[in-house]
This record gives C-alpha cells, structure tokens and sequence, in this order.
C-alpha cells in the first residue's frame, strides 16, 4: 500500500492526473492477462495485443 501512497502523492503534487487512466488501463490489462492466462479466453485475449 505504501506504493499506491506515494504514486497518488506524486500525481497530487506535480499535478499529473492525466497519468492515472494510462495506470489504470495498464493495471486492467495486466489482471486481465493473469487472470486468463490458463483458460480457453486466452487465445481472443492474445490478439488485443
């Protein structure tokens, strides 16, 4: 959690809030890809990329 802190406290300060949906789709994807990286769904989900 001390990561999610200062990520926020750096967004706040330096005013980059334009940062965080690029964070946020980057983190989707990235639970997206563990968590269907096993299942019959990982085949349709290697060809977004």
């Amino acid at each position: 959690m001390d990561f999610l802190k200062d990520l926020w406290g750096f967004l706040k300060v330096r005013k980059k809030f334009w940062l965080l949906p690029i964070i946020l789709v980057l983190l989707l994807f990235g639970v997206l890809i563990v968590l269907t990286g096993g299942s019959a769904i990982a085949p349709f989900i290697y060809t977004v990329f």
